[in-house]
C-alpha cells in the first residue's frame, strides 16, 4: 500500500513538472505578443498588465485543454479577449458633467509624436470590423487564416476588411495632407 502511494505521488510530481515546463515555455514565447495586444486593446498599461496576468492564470488552469501548441497564440488571444470583456460585465461607470472638467493643453510635442497620435486617431476611428483584424495582423502577426479563425469569419472576408482598413487609413492621411495644404497655401 505504501509503495503504491509513493509511485502515484511520484507520477503526479512528474506530471506537474511537465506542465510547469510547458507553461513556462508558453509564457516565455508569447508573453510579449499577448501584452502588446492587450495594450492595443485596453490602452492602459496597468490594466493591460492585470488582464495579461489573469489571462496566463486562466491558461495555467486549463493548460491541459491546449492540444495543439501551434494554436497557443490564438488560444491566449481568445482568453485575453474574454478577460477584457469580464472587466465590463458588472462595472458601473462614474459620469461627470463635461462642463465641470478642465483639460490642460498639452506641451508642444515633436512631429513624430503628433504623427503617431494622428495615426492612432485614424485607426481608432475605423469601425470595429476593420480595426480588429488590422490590429491582429499588425500587432500580433496573425495571418489571414488565423484572423479568420479567431473572429469566426471567412478568410476572404478578413482579407477584404484588411484591404478596406488600409485604404481608409490612406484616404484619411491623404485627406489630412490636402487640408493642410489648403490652409497653408
Amino acid at each position: 500500500m505504501f509503495l503504491r502511494n509513493k509511485n502515484l505521488s511520484s507520477s503526479v510530481s512528474t506530471d506537474m513538472m511537465k506542465k510547469q515546463k510547458r507553461y513556462e515555455a508558453l509564457v516565455k514565447a508569447l508573453h510579449a505578443d499577448i501584452f502588446r495586444y492587450a495594450m492595443w486593446l485596453i490602452k492602459d498599461k496597468a490594466i493591460a498588465e492585470d488582464v495579461v496576468q489573469e489571462t496566463f492564470l486562466r491558461a495555467w488552469k486549463s493548460l491541459d485543454s491546449l492540444k495543439d501548441e501551434g494554436a497557443a497564440k490564438s488560444w491566449l488571444i481568445t482568453i485575453l479577449r474574454r478577460e477584457n470583456a469580464r472587466r465590463f460585465e458588472r462595472k458601473q461607470f462614474d459620469l461627470v458633467d463635461i462642463d465641470d472638467v478642465s483639460v490642460a493643453d498639452p506641451i508642444n510635442f515633436g512631429d513624430v509624436v503628433l504623427e503617431h497620435r494622428e495615426l492612432r486617431r485614424i485607426i481608432g476611428d475605423l469601425s470595429e470590423e476593420y480595426r480588429e483584424p488590422l490590429m491582429m495582423q499588425i500587432l500580433m502577426g496573425f495571418s489571414g487564416d488565423e484572423i479568420a479563425e479567431q473572429l469566426n469569419l471567412n478568410k476572404n472576408t478578413v482579407m477584404t476588411r484588411l484591404f478596406r482598413a488600409r485604404n481608409q487609413i490612406k484616404e484619411a492621411l491623404l485627406g489630412d495632407q490636402t487640408k493642410g495644404e489648403q490652409v497653408n497655401g
